[in-house]
């Protein structure tokens, strides 16, 4: 099938190169991220002692609200990157959905962008639930 975008031919080759292009590079992007962020930890707590792990202690807001995570993102605080390349791999499918969503619009086929839209809104739901505002 083909959609008229403009004037332009988009194909579903072309959307499915697309979507595989955005997969790749978020995934590259948030292990690059995650690899930073652990690079700098190794840094600034490498020689730390032994941290016990026979008690869970949760992490602070900081690490778990997305505006904390930014915060400490943009103080290059480690446990922050760290803590954003997963928010990047976490967004990476989403985006998949969302670009398979406008690759259907473009086609026009109803069914699909009706069944893409059901499931981006219940990964939305599911992702921003889980994550305190």
């Amino acid at each position: 099938m083909n959609a008229n975008n403009n004037g332009k031919n988009l194909s579903d080759r072309d959307i499915e190169l697309l979507v595989g292009r955005l997969l790749r590079t978020g995934v590259i992007t948030a292990s690059c991220i995650v690899l930073l962020g652990g690079i700098l930890f190794l840094i600034q707590h490498g020689s730390a002692p032994m941290p016990s792990y026979h008690h869970f202690n949760g992490e602070d807001s900081s690490f778990t609200t997305f505006g904390g995570i930014i915060s400490s993102t943009l103080q290059f605080n480690a446990k922050g990157i760290v803590q954003f390349g997963v928010m990047v791999l976490i967004a990476t499918p989403v985006l998949r959905i969302a670009l398979s969503l406008l690759g259907f619009a473009l086609e026009k086929d109803k069914l699909y962008v009706i069944i893409t839209t059901i499931v981006l809104c219940v990964m939305l739901f599911s992702t921003i639930g889980g994550l305190k505002l």
